[in-house]
């Protein structure tokens, strides 16, 4: 990265957004910078009407290492600073949970403490079969308590605690297996996975799927019969949207629908 260069990176076209972290000599660490900046974009995405999916992803070797320690360590930080600094690194990653349409993680190398926070925060998990996740904090003392909380609802959470006092690296294949990651797929095949993914969201209806992602979140933190209820009540309110007429329309004629909402 040239000092021209941001700390992170966007790029909206066609209604996908790509956001790139971009401190690749640093393995893409969360310095207190890309957090702010991080914010910023995810401010401005989640009041975008027009757009469909997010890709997160890394420049470099790496995904995300996690915070930059280095930085953590310089100067005299007082319990409040650090309070502040996880405030903001939280109130980050529930933005990016937040955004109405699915986000993806595109992982290489490695995810690591806040790096595989980000990875748990994500809807869609796509990484390289050599990449590793950990919350490894442990190794130097830290017990990765913001981690635990995404990665604890992730997957479950025995896998989780063990995952964080051991601090271990865990290999693609076994994240796939514990529901961190969604597809693993070879180094080489990456780029060509997502964009499949992406491709096949933004050929649905735009509406359909936000309306979807909103009442996925909102029901898993309900009972069984309370979550039945409420899907009752949107999937009505679905079948009266003119994209689920034309779609059904599409399916009966045989064609492929021409939604309303891209």
């Amino acid at each position: 990265m040239t000092k021209e260069e941001p700390a992170v990176l966007i790029d909206q076209r066609d209604g996908i957004a790509t956001i790139t972290l971009n401190r690749p000599e640093k393995l893409n660490a969360l310095s207190e910078e890309v957090i702010a900046m991080l914010q910023a974009n995810l401010d401005l995405l989640v009041i975008d009407e027009s757009l469909r999916c997010v890709v997160l992803t890394g420049n470099g070797n790496a995904f995300c290492a996690g915070h930059d320690l280095r930085e953590m360590r310089h100067g005299n930080h007082s319990e409040k600073d650090f309070r502040d600094l996880f405030a903001r690194c939280s109130l980050m990653m529930q933005s990016l949970t937040k955004l109405p349409v699915p986000v993806i993680a595109r992982v290489h190398g490695i995810a690591t403490a806040a790096g595989c926070q980000l990875c748990a925060a994500c809807d869609i998990v796509i990484a390289s079969s050599s990449a590793r996740f950990a919350v490894s904090g442990i190794n130097q003392g830290l017990f990765c308590s913001t981690p635990a909380v995404e990665l604890s609802r992730a997957i479950n959470p025995k896998q989780a605690f063990e995952m964080l006092v051991t601090g271990r690296l865990v290999p693609a294949a076994e994240a796939a297996h514990l529901g961190l990651v969604t597809r693993v797929v070879q180094d080489d095949q990456l780029d060509n996975a997502v964009t499949q993914v992406v491709d096949q969201i933004c050929s649905k209806s735009g509406a359909a799927v936000r309306l979807g992602k909103a009442m996925y979140e909102k029901q898993l933190a309900m009972n069984i019969p309370d979550a039945y209820e409420f899907a009752g009540h949107i999937q009505a309110h679905n079948m009266m949207m003119a994209d689920a007429s034309e779609g059904i329309d599409a399916f009966l004629q045989k064609r492929r629908p021409i939604w309303k909402h891209q």
